[in-house]
């Protein structure tokens, strides 16, 4: 069994993380990280958590726990300036490690505090690009979306003009409290934010090799992310090119002509759903993709890239069976 740290456990991607953890054949809890609950059990997250888990540490002594695995569900900041321990596969579902450092002023707000450090990190998207080292930068959940769409296109559409419309579920937005997550302004309502700022834009430009233009908005459902991508094919390969890149996949699912994704398919769990369309009007491809942000948009697909970082099977512990509601 293999040591395993969760750092900011109480969070939507650490709890997510956590029971994708407690599901897996071959990982055991070691360390559960929480500044606001350490010293406290861990029933005092959910009491459905029983005596068998250790109780919650500071993030700083979970970090130094001697865990081979560590995953960093943290703020941003605070994930960035983690040092990791010496050995360990570490995993961070934070933006802390995802772009280069000059670029964090400006879309981030602050300078990375450990920037020579950046090269050691691998951006992995398993389906795409699986982590090359132990530290591993998982992507962001819009980023997920986007590159799943359209990673195996990006040499088949014409780079100019590639645009993604993209649609989450309010706990996109985390535990924090936020006026534009209250009740009060999500129901009953969609709206668009960071238009033409958000940081998951220059995630996807590195990714992909060329900009996009990306606007997020937020949808009245819990849980759950779609994208819709527009862009202009250069040749008649696009549905080929998305089988091969997920005709083999156990987690992504390429959809037959004709069948759209859908949330509620999606929703807890880890797979995501891709259809490819032609809009009849302008020739426009359309490339649409469907999963759960907590899932395939961060806690599943953390796990899934520890899987491959460790070498084992690499849906271990991942949810991806649906239930019929």
């Amino acid at each position: 069994m293999v040591g395993t740290a969760i750092l900011g456990t109480t969070g939507y991607t650490g709890q997510e993380t956590l029971d994708r953890v407690l599901a897996h054949p071959q990982l055991d809890v070691v360390a559960l990280g929480s500044d606001s609950l350490a010293g406290l059990p861990a029933a005092a997250l959910d009491v459905r958590l029983n005596g068998d888990l250790p109780p919650f540490i500071t993030n700083q002594e979970a970090l130094e726990a001697g865990a081979e695995l560590v995953f960093l569900c943290l703020p941003h900041e605070e994930a960035a300036a983690v040092e990791p321990p010496s050995g360990a596969t570490v995993v961070d579902l934070s933006g802390g490690h995802r772009l280069s450092a000059e670029l964090y002023p400006a879309w981030y707000g602050w300078e990375h505090p450990r920037p020579g450090e950046l090269e050691g990190w691998c951006y992995a998207l398993p389906e795409l690009w699986p982590p090359d080292s132990a530290l591993v930068a998982s992507p962001g959940c819009y980023a997920t979306a986007a590159l799943l769409a359209l990673g195996p296109l990006a040499h088949a559409v014409d780079r100019a003009g590639v645009v993604v419309d993209a649609k989450s579920g309010v706990s996109g937005a985390g535990r924090g409290l936020a006026a534009s997550s209250h009740a009060g302004f999500v129901l009953e309502n969609v709206s668009a934010y960071a238009i033409g700022s958000h940081r998951h834009t220059p995630e996807i430009a590195a990714a992909l090799g060329f900009p996009v233009c990306f606007v997020p908005h937020v949808v009245p459902v819990r849980r759950g992310l779609l994208v819709t991508c527009y862009a202009r094919a250069i040749d008649d390969t696009l549905r080929e090119r998305l089988e091969e890149a997920y005709g083999d996949s156990q987690v992504v699912r390429l959809l037959s002509a004709g069948v759209a994704p859908e949330l509620g398919r999606v929703q807890g769990c880890d797979a995501a759903e891709i259809a490819l369309y032609e809009d009849r009007a302008t020739g426009t491809a359309i490339v649409i993709c469907a999963l759960d942000n907590l899932g395939k948009g961060a806690a599943g697909q953390a796990v899934q890239n520890a899987n491959l970082a460790l070498g084992f099977e690499e849906t271990a512990g991942l949810r991806l069976a649906g239930v019929l509601v």
